[in-house]
């Protein structure tokens, strides 16, 4: 078993500007880390994510960063298998233009171990992903912060 997931979606904004606000802490504070993150994505860096769903800062491994293209990302697994050992897995966020005022984004996350907990947590950061997208397309298009008391 392969557990690996993609989802993508679609915003009415320019690519460069749907790429500053992943990568721009200040914007990715406000519409997806409700706790905060801390580091600008760039290629080498570790950067601090905080969510209020989940309180306590994680740390981020930015592995590669195109810019206005791709964002790769490594991060603990967080499966609840502390007796499997710690271990990570890595996001692809892509950014593709379509047109001057619209972008697909694309995240996929893989690496979880075959387990029932490895599924398990795949499902969780699908939905989590899923959530991202939603709460950056309502951010760029509409400035509204979706998470805002979701989770508190």
């Amino acid at each position: 078993m392969d557990l690996r997931f993609k989802i993508a979606g679609r915003i009415s904004r320019p690519v460069h500007e749907v790429f500053e606000a992943v990568v721009d802490p200040e914007q990715l504070s406000r519409y997806f880390t409700t706790g905060g993150a801390k580091g600008r994505l760039a290629a080498g860096a570790t950067v601090s994510w905080d969510f209020a769903d989940f309180p306590g800062a994680f740390p981020v491994e930015v592995v590669e960063v195109q810019q206005d293209r791709r964002i790769v990302l490594r991060w603990a697994a967080d499966d609840g298998e502390e007796s499997t050992g710690a271990y990570q897995t890595t996001v692809t966020m892509e950014f593709e233009p379509l047109g001057e005022d619209r972008t697909l984004v694309t995240i996929a996350e893989e690496g979880w171990r075959p387990t029932p907990q490895g599924q398990r947590a795949s499902y969780g950061n699908c939905e989590g992903w899923t959530n991202m997208l939603c709460c950056l397309k309502a951010w760029l298009e509409h400035g509204i912060e979706l998470r805002t008391g979701f989770y508190a």
